[in-house]
């Protein structure tokens, strides 16, 4: 493995950027005491307080149906932050200020009590951003916004943010978006995906469009494949409602995966700009070649992972997980996708996505083509393509892998090795979470890395026929057991066409 240099303190303090203040802003979480609050919000927002990006006269206020004191409140969220930092004793010490900016309110977004008493709170401060934060149920965005109207709380430097999933179909991510921006102007609302706020995932940009190097090969002529991989080792964990009538596809195709295809397969932006970038990406969407029902189950595979171990520990198939006998719910998507246009004619994205899987992994894999005309014996080797790989998770960063010739005498002997950066070893610095940085943008009110709401609808519109298509077959998911890397139908899926898929962690 060859390993890029490590920058000097100097440079790295260079080409790292500089924590810039937000303006000041109330930050209201809609479903305060949640798992997504408390495990990513609230760590998120006490590592950009402690690094000086949120000013102190902010406001952090939770809100949900409990009814605490803010004392209770505060209690609660400093043991999940003690959980988030472990033995970081520096962002520790910053707690207690982080806490006293916290104010918990209890309400009810299908009754009117406190609603008044909590549009008193946010006016105190008429010069502050809002910014509502709905991670609750999508059952309730509507109530919700129409509390916030109803307060005149949606006027002037207000966002909202909607948790994903948006809907369960087009109909129904419609019938939300229209509900929602019946309150809030498209500029107000801001989708979020929190892939698209990774490191790597805007890397990715910066490899394409600020390199020569990469974007004159980045077309059908000489990139074979696009891998797109999301892996978990967990289970349902504490979602077995909300996933048992979702399933994969909804749950991470529809958003996750086909936003990281779109970074990958969109033309070069006029400019770095929130909309020249969400034009591009919602001609990619437009552009993928519809699934019919006649090809779903050579292009697509469906899986649900029965007992098996994860980390040598024994863990239960879904069913026992579900306490129920039978479901056609998939926890495993894979698919063979296609972007019909002239960059990428031809070239297939296999997407997958699933839990209990082998890794817990994310990344992005570019393979290139075959060298035309191999000029070295059989004695050296064979040359196998170049490969990009991008990792979102863990350990996010970038691989080149290259054909170099091994060392030493004897004879020419190829090696295929990996030009290896590390973010965290090049920069030599923490890398903020993908939430850290979405938030802020949020309070900025800078929407590039966020869905634009023709996004959404697109890319139903793509996800809906396949639905259709399981449900018209109404075959039961592809059985697999945890810790494996899912169905074999899925090795297949790709194996048809002489392709592998990437399973190096090295």
């Amino acid at each position: 493995m060859v390993h890029l240099p490590k920058p000097t303190c100097h440079e790295a303090a260079s080409v790292t950027a500089k924590t810039v203040p937000v303006d000041p802003f109330d930050l209201v979480i809609f479903g305060g005491t949640g798992d997504l609050a408390l495990r990513k919000l609230l760590p998120g927002l006490l590592r950009r307080y402690a690094d000086g990006q949120i000013p102190e006269s902010a406001r952090i206020i939770g809100v949900a149906r409990d009814t605490q004191t803010d004392a209770e409140y505060r209690e609660k969220v400093e043991e999940a932050l003690t959980r988030a930092i472990g033995d970081d004793a520096a962002l520790g010490a910053r707690v207690p200020a982080f806490l006293a900016k916290l104010i918990y309110r209890s309400l009810d977004a299908t009754k009117d009590e406190g609603w008044d008493e909590f549009g008193a709170l946010l006016k105190e401060y008429q010069d502050h951003i809002r910014v509502f934060y709905l991670s609750t149920s999508p059952s309730l965005f509507v109530d919700f916004c129409t509390r916030l109207r109803d307060q005149g709380l949606h006027e002037g430097a207000a966002r909202v943010v909607l948790e994903k999933p948006i809907g369960k179909d087009s109909a129904s991510a419609a019938a939300i978006n229209d509900a929602v921006g019946a309150v809030f102007a498209e500029h107000q609302i801001f989708r979020i995906d929190h892939y698209l706020g990774k490191e790597t995932v805007q890397n990715l940009l910066a490899l394409r469009f600020a390199n020569i190097l990469f974007e004159p090969l980045w077309n059908a002529n000489r990139i074979d494949h696009v891998q797109i991989t999301v892996a978990e080792t967990v289970g349902l964990e504490k979602r077995a409602g909300y996933y048992d009538t979702s399933g994969a596809l909804r749950d991470m195709v529809q958003n996750h995966l086909l936003q990281l295809l779109c970074m990958v397969a969109m033309e070069p932006p006029a400019a770095m700009q929130a909309d020249a970038v969400r034009d591009e990406k919602l001609k990619v969407l437009r552009s993928l070649k519809p699934i019919t029902r006649e090809e779903i189950n050579q292009v697509t595979v469906r899986g649900q992972y029965r007992a098996g171990a994860s980390g040598g520990v024994a863990v239960p198939g879904y069913l026992d997980e579900l306490g129920r006998n039978d479901s056609r719910t998939e926890t495993y998507v894979a698919i063979k996708a296609e972007v019909d246009n002239w960059r990428w004619a031809g070239v297939p994205f296999y997407l997958r996505t699933g839990k209990r899987l082998a890794e817990r992994v994310s990344e992005i894999v570019v393979s290139f083509r075959h060298v035309p005309h191999m000029i070295f014996d059989e004695s050296a080797g064979p040359a196998l393509p170049n490969k990009l790989v991008l990792r979102l998770q863990p350990d996010e960063g970038v691989k080149l892998w290259l054909m170099i010739k091994d060392p030493g005498p004897g004879g020419l002997r190829l090696q295929h090795v990996p030009l290896d950066m590390s973010f965290a070893e090049a920069f030599g610095v923490r890398q903020p979470e993908a939430y850290e940085r979405l938030l802020m943008d949020v309070v900025r009110g800078n929407p590039t890395l966020f869905m634009r709401r023709d996004e959404v609808e697109a890319a139903w519109a793509w996800i809906d026929p396949i639905l259709a298509a399981w449900d018209e077959l109404r075959e039961a998911p592809k059985s697999y057991t945890s810790g494996s890397w899912g169905p074999s139908a899925a090795v297949a899926l790709v194996e048809r066409s002489g392709r592998t898929w990437n399973e190096d962690s090295n």
